[in-house]
């Protein structure tokens, strides 16, 4: 057929969805969702199911879905609505007039529950968690029924309607579907459908104190919007036989449920609870901290919304779990950053510099390149002056071999400006610490180049010092020391492995004047230090940068090796 899209890259998925389009199953329709619950932060793991969701269904034309998952009053707030929201905007995608809550359903599917009450499907159960617990046996070991299994229709709708008007406490009973308790899937033996919270809902208030399961609200969600490809991760293919019993016990439409491996992520926690967790003890500050691998965290260090989409096009899709190598995604941000940020200079731990031979009171304007990768964004003026800054890290009084930047005797060139050579050093007589370094620069070398054609290896950024503003610095760094910090030992926790070096903070950095105006959001590269993005918090009295990544590739490096 001529109007089914072509698939760029083979996977499972579209090869399901393209054969359900052959064979005519939902009439040709392509109709996805993706369900968050409203309990925290969307983060990188997330966007893979977003991504694969929303591609899914503009490849085949189709129509995408966002739905709340609010089915726990206890843990939601429609404070996690708004970021959801606006984190999946962030990422390029765009779910039209369709939004939707599990709550909007709760009436309906109160009323599918007592159709399988009515069918001898389901059951009031007094027993307590734990005792539900022991009854449902092991993986080796069947369950056992529950005594209160063989409860009438008519007690059963009764006790579910003392349920509803509020008449029991929490934990005093639930409703749970009857099913088989000796089944080798243990989602099968007699899973509970709805529980008691007498807690106050974010959108439907108090109007309900039972609030059904997961299990009970996922399938019958996707039923009622129509759904055709229920997408999600791989932890509940064994979740998948219930989905199936329920829509074909209820006897209504029913959409098909496919699954794909979750993301995880080398040096990063993916799990919500433990990202709670962190943020609650305050080890990072909130949810959006740069460090954290929330897309709001991503956001503000800067991340590029299509870097993040490419690098889960690179990570593909697949039924096998793995873990992904973290150097990939800063990849993907480079690459990115490279063709799009402006380049621009900052010395992050300055050292001073006096040009004793540069006039007095004379100021130039140096053309500096805005990107040399996209030559439409031209050129700018940069000011020089004869007292600068340069970062400590370029000067050596006693250079190591290879150390090709500035020292005693040596000479350097100036990024889009001179030649200069050190002839002496000031320091604190009672410390020994370095103050200023005093140089001579060669005005024949305007623009990095000698007319006598002589060459230095060494090339430093730096800043006027009459015109450098100051700014705050945050360097960022992995937030665990492991490759996966998920591997602990028994009695031990993740938080063993946090980087207690995730985040240094240098102040009084030193800047080019064309940043005193940058708005927030705003990416940029220091030269031969990074990227860089402006924090949501910097004002022009107070200039904050996040970074974003090192211009070191790491991925680069070893795709290159293993090519070769």
């Amino acid at each position: 057929m001529s109007d089914i899209p072509s698939i760029s890259s083979s996977n499972f998925i579209k090869e399901a969805v393209l054969e359900d389009i052959r064979t005519g199953r939902f009439g040709g329709r392509v109709h996805t969702r993706f369900p968050p619950e409203p309990n925290g932060y969307l983060h990188i793991g997330h966007a893979k199911a977003i991504c694969i969701t929303y591609g899914t269904a503009i490849e085949f034309g189709g129509k995408y879905n966002l739905r709340f998952d609010d089915t726990n009053p206890v843990k939601e707030d429609t404070e996690f609505v708004e970021a959801q929201r606006e984190d999946i905007h962030w990422l390029g995608f765009d779910w039209e007039e369709r939004e939707y809550f599990a709550s909007d359903y709760f009436e309906q599917l109160h009323e599918w529950a007592i159709r399988l009450i009515k069918k001898g499907k389901a059951y009031v159960d007094h027993l307590t968690p734990d005792e539900i617990r022991e009854y449902r046996g092991t993986l080796t070991e069947p369950g056992r029924e529950s005594p209160y299994r063989s409860r009438s229709v008519e007690e059963n709708l009764a006790l579910f309607e003392q349920m509803r008007r509020g008449d029991f406490t929490d934990g005093t009973c639930v409703l749970r579907a009857k099913i088989d308790m000796k089944s080798g899937n243990m989602n099968m033996r007699d899973p509970v459908m709805y529980r008691i919270l007498h807690a106050h809902h974010h959108r439907t208030g108090d109007q309900w104190c039972i609030y059904p399961m997961y299990d009970f609200a996922h399938g019958q969600s996707d039923s009622i919007e129509g759904i055709t490809h229920s997408l999600c991760d791989l932890a509940y293919e064994d979740h998948r036989p219930l989905y199936d019993w329920f829509l074909d016990e209820l006897e209504i439409y029913h959409p098909r449920q496919i699954e794909f491996a979750r993301l995880n992520l080398s040096y990063t926690i993916l799990s919500k609870r433990f990202l709670k967790q962190i943020v609650d003890s305050k080890i990072v500050d909130g949810w959006n901290d740069p460090r954290m691998p929330t897309l709001s965290g991503m956001r503000r260090r800067g991340y590029p919304a299509e870097a993040v989409r490419r690098f889960i096009d690179l990570v593909g899709v697949s039924k096998n779990e793995s873990l992904v190598d973290v150097a990939l995604l800063e990849h993907c941000v480079r690459e990115n950053l490279n063709m799009t940020a402006q380049r621009v200079m900052g010395v992050l731990r300055p050292l001073k510099v006096v040009l004793t031979n540069y006039p007095d009171g004379l100021i130039e304007e140096l053309e500096a390149v805005n990107n040399p990768e996209d030559p439409e964004t031209g050129t700018r003026k940069v000011p020089f002056s004869k007292v600068l800054y340069i970062d400590q890290n370029d000067f050596r009084e006693d250079p190591p071999k290879k150390y090709y930047r500035l020292a005693p005797g040596r000479e350097v060139r100036l990024r889009y400006g001179y030649y200069i050579r050190c002839e002496d050093v000031k320091k604190n007589p009672e410390t020994g610490e370095i103050l200023e370094v005093h140089c001579t620069y060669d005005p024949e070398t305007r623009g990095g180049y000698a007319p006598d054609g002589r060459k230095v290896q060494g090339t430093i950024h730096w800043v006027s010092a009459l015109h450098a503003v100051d700014a705050e610095v945050r360097l960022y760094d992995r937030l665990f020391t492991v490759v996966d910090p998920r591997d602990v030992d028994e009695g031990e926790t993740f938080l063993k492995y946090l980087n207690p070096q995730s985040l240094e903070v240098i102040q009084e950095c030193k800047v080019e004047p064309s940043l005193l105006n940058t708005k927030p959001g705003t990416r940029v590269q220091f030269e031969r230090e990074g990227y860089f993005c402006v924090d949501p918090g910097s004002t022009p009295d107070r200039l904050v940068f996040n970074l974003t990544v090192r211009l070191r590739d790491t991925w680069a490096k070893i795709e290159q090796a293993q090519q070769s």
